[in-house]
């Protein structure tokens, strides 16, 4: 079965890794550069916003903006972060003392004391378990 479809010539991808650039030079001329020496009358279009980082504004952005509905996250309420100092106080524990039991930063703590944090219920629970007490729903 000689020559069964395969070819088995010497092909050399890139035999000195100089690169493609020792072939013949050719140059790349643009349609334009002719009607240039020619002294022709070349037509540009300029395209709108080019060259600029602006965004442009829509119709259904400017109404969304316009709206003055405030939203805002929902923040712990002021008796579970009394709830969660009292517990700690009462427990003989600092803020940096329960972050570490529940493998948080104390300033997590700090934020949960403050009422400035977001609802986690993951949080809570571990708090729940580190002071041994129930600290939202039925006490």
């Amino acid at each position: 079965m000689e020559g069964s479809g395969q070819d088995w010539s010497r092909v050399v991808i890139n035999s000195t890794g100089k690169g493609a650039g020792n072939g013949p030079r050719r140059e790349k001329v643009a349609p334009e550069a002719g009607l240039r020496k020619d002294g022709g009358v070349i037509e540009t279009e300029k395209k709108f916003n080019a060259g600029s980082n602006k965004k442009t504004v829509d119709g259904n952005m400017a109404k969304l903006d316009a709206q003055t509905e405030a939203s805002t996250h929902k923040k712990v309420g002021q008796d579970l972060s009394r709830e969660i100092q009292k517990a700690r106080i009462d427990k003989g524990m600092t803020q940096s003392q329960l972050a570490q039991a529940i493998n948080e930063k104390p300033a997590v703590v700090n934020q949960y004391e403050s009422g400035k944090a977001i609802p986690n219920n993951q949080v809570i629970s571990k708090m729940e378990k580190a002071l041994g007490k129930r600290l939202r729903g039925r006490k």
